[in-house]
């Protein structure tokens, strides 16, 4: 029997990071609000909640998606990657991950893990980005630091260390 008012919850199984989370949510949960809460992955940050500032983005079966304008019950049998799951299986970081830190591409660091996950995506369609194709890459993130510099020679790092090149 249910409560009057009360809302229903679904049972959800997230496939994130390699790892499976049962979660319950109700229908309207966001994807980014399950994540964080539900989840316990909290490096994905939410700064404009409509999708424009990018800092949400996930891979969702490896495209960017703005984890604010999807939600959890739409994520089911979808393999999802956070920030959290860019590091390399020995714990190590990611090219994406080192350049930014190579580059001081970090900046305050609110929107660096919407960056990653849409430079790893990028890259991966990409691999070899000339400065105005990684300029292109990033255009849809807002950084309000104003770092796009670093960002961009971090794109361009990233790319040299996802070719071996040290």
């Amino acid at each position: 029997m249910s409560i009057p008012g009360a809302e229903q919850l679904h049972d959800v199984r997230l496939h994130v990071n390699g790892s499976v989370h049962e979660v319950q949510v109700p229908a309207r949960r966001l994807l980014s609000d399950a994540l964080r809460h539900d989840c316990g992955l909290t490096g994905t940050h939410v700064g404009c909640e409509h999708g424009v500032c990018g800092a949400c983005t996930i891979l969702v079966d490896g495209r960017p998606v703005r984890s604010c304008l999807m939600l959890a019950v739409s994520a089911v049998d979808a393999e999802i990657t956070t920030v959290e799951g860019l590091t390399e299986d020995d714990g190590s970081l990611s090219p994406v991950q080192q350049a930014f830190s190579d580059c001081h591409g970090l900046q305050c660091g609110f929107c660096t893990p919407g960056f990653l996950t849409t430079i790893t995506a990028g890259l991966a369609d990409n691999p070899d980005p000339s400065e105005e194709e990684a300029r292109e890459m990033i255009a849809g993130n807002l950084c309000r630091c104003t770092g796009y510099q670093n960002i961009v020679k971090s794109v361009l790092r990233a790319a040299e260390l996802g070719k071996g090149d040290e």
